[in-house]
């Protein structure tokens, strides 16, 4: 497993599916899987509505944070069926950890994790993406060049890439070891 080359292909991919696509949350998600070898088509589901901050509202966190959160979640969090026992108590933990470690990454390149801050870094000002106006306003302004949110996301599904084989590294897992987690809807 050449670490940097998958982290690398989660960066190029979140950018280029950001860029084509749009809905930066899926568009992490599917970088991340990507990258990793796995599809899971009910978690890609999940992040229809993530986008934008949320709903496009954009007072929430970045799609890109958000996705990769998902993704730790999906390997390392607990489940249902253990959510009483001492083990899904340390899975819930684990994953706290890792989503805390990519906060991290994003509050030191970014300053934020919130899509208005994210914006205003970028822009100078945040963007009602519920306004058709504004969200054109958004597109002109380079919303999706690679140095904005096309980069955002890409970064995220890199960072969340590297936490996920990091841990992985540590419990000696493979990269065949996430196959359990594909699903493909029919």
């Amino acid at each position: 497993m050449d670490k940097e080359k998958i982290m690398q292909i989660a960066f190029e991919k979140g950018s280029k599916y950001e860029h084509d696509y749009r809905g930066c949350n899926q568009c992490a998600i599917a970088a991340i899987q990507d990258a990793l070898g796995i599809r899971n088509d009910f978690v890609y589901k999940a992040g229809s509505g993530l986008a934008g901050g949320l709903g496009e509202c954009t007072d929430g966190v970045c799609g890109g944070y958000s996705g990769g959160s998902m993704m730790i979640s999906l390997f390392f969090g607990r489940t249902r069926k253990e959510e009483a026992t001492e083990k899904g108590r340390e899975d819930k933990y684990v994953s706290f950890y890792l989503t805390a470690a990519l906060h991290d990454k994003f509050i030191e390149k970014y300053g934020s994790v919130t899509c208005s801050d994210l914006h205003k870094k970028f822009f100078g000002r945040s963007f009602d993406l519920r306004n058709d106006e504004d969200k054109e306003l958004f597109r002109k302004a380079g919303a999706h060049d690679l140095d904005k949110c096309c980069g955002a996301v890409g970064d995220g599904a890199r960072w969340t890439v590297e936490i996920i084989l990091n841990e992985m590294e540590k419990r000696g897992l493979t990269l065949e070891d996430l196959k359990e987690f594909t699903y493909i809807e029919k």
